[in-house]
């Protein structure tokens, strides 16, 4: 017997400011028939390819270190370098430049959404097969 993810949950101060936050940087959306609103202190996006979602839930714990899980994010177009540009003027804060850690054009750059939860951003597909 094993499980499967049924989605991935992020604690957080503000669900419906958080998931709003989110839905443009990955291209999620609200569950069909079952939109956010302000006030919710639970608020779920899903991926309108794959599936996939992502719940928001309010928290009373405020984030005081390092995350233990996180966001890869792979830009769907573009480079890295571009999306990272995006989410920079979007309101993401660099945490760490990693570029280059293995050599020219490898690595990630690790930012923060507005309550500090951290995500990296690697490659796009494109620029890993031209490498």
């Amino acid at each position: 017997m094993t499980s499967f993810i049924s989605h991935t949950t992020i604690d957080c101060a503000n669900a419906f400011e958080l998931s709003e936050w989110w839905k443009p940087v990955i291209g999620y959306t609200d569950l069909p028939g079952d939109p956010n609103e302000p006030g919710h202190e639970e608020c779920m996006i899903i991926d309108p390819e794959s599936g996939h979602q992502v719940l928001f839930i309010e928290v009373p714990e405020r984030k005081t270190g390092k995350n233990r899980m996180h966001f890869d994010l792979r830009p769907r177009s573009g480079t890295r370098d571009e999306e990272i540009d995006r989410l920079l003027r979007y309101g993401a804060v660099q945490v760490a430049d990693h570029r280059g850690i293995r050599g020219p054009g490898s690595g990630w750059v690790t930012l923060a959404d507005p309550e500090g939860n951290e995500f990296c951003v690697v490659r796009s597909l494109a620029e890993l097969e031209g490498s």
